[in-house]
């Protein structure tokens, strides 16, 4: 089970998780670390789209604390019925939802914890934090998000 921040642009619109450019990160990488992106459930730890007008734009806003918590019950409902093997947060918001806010998604990442909503947890960024390096970080970024993601194949 892979869980986002929340919702993009895109991703309010399609009404599907990771179908924008981080979404496309995401695909990528999970082929490069030989998961089946059809084999994983996928969603947010926020359930809607945070966002300000800029111009004609909505742009991202970060979800506060109390978002998180109002979406929680929603989230380890989607934990109980999918039953995962692992839970991979992709970035702060998901790790502060299940981890709390001491638990830092750079100083943690590729690290596994326990967990006590069941299935263990992962750690990595978010797809999108790759998306706003500079491009000459961008090749080596992505080679650890698979090696982190990797960690959660399921043994063959």
């Amino acid at each position: 089970m892979l869980i986002g921040e929340q919702p993009g642009d895109r991703e309010d619109m399609a009404g599907k998780p990771f179908v924008g450019p981080a979404g496309r990160v995401l695909e990528r990488a999970l082929k490069k670390a030989r998961i089946d992106r059809a084999a994983v459930y996928i969603t947010n730890a926020v359930k809607h789209f945070n966002w300000e007008a800029r111009g004609k734009r909505r742009m991202h806003k970060t979800p506060a604390q109390q978002e998180m918590a109002a979406c929680l019950d929603w989230l380890l409902g989607e934990v109980r019925l999918v039953m995962p093997e692992i839970i991979v947060c992709l970035g702060a918001t998901a790790v502060r939802a299940l981890l709390g806010p001491k638990v830092k998604v750079l100083a943690n990442r590729g690290r596994i914890f326990e967990s006590e909503f069941g299935p263990p947890i992962l750690v990595t960024v978010h797809p999108s934090s790759i998306l706003r390096m500079p491009p000459e970080d961008r090749s080596e970024a992505f080679e650890l998000f698979v090696k982190d993601l990797a960690k959660a194949r399921p043994p063959r």
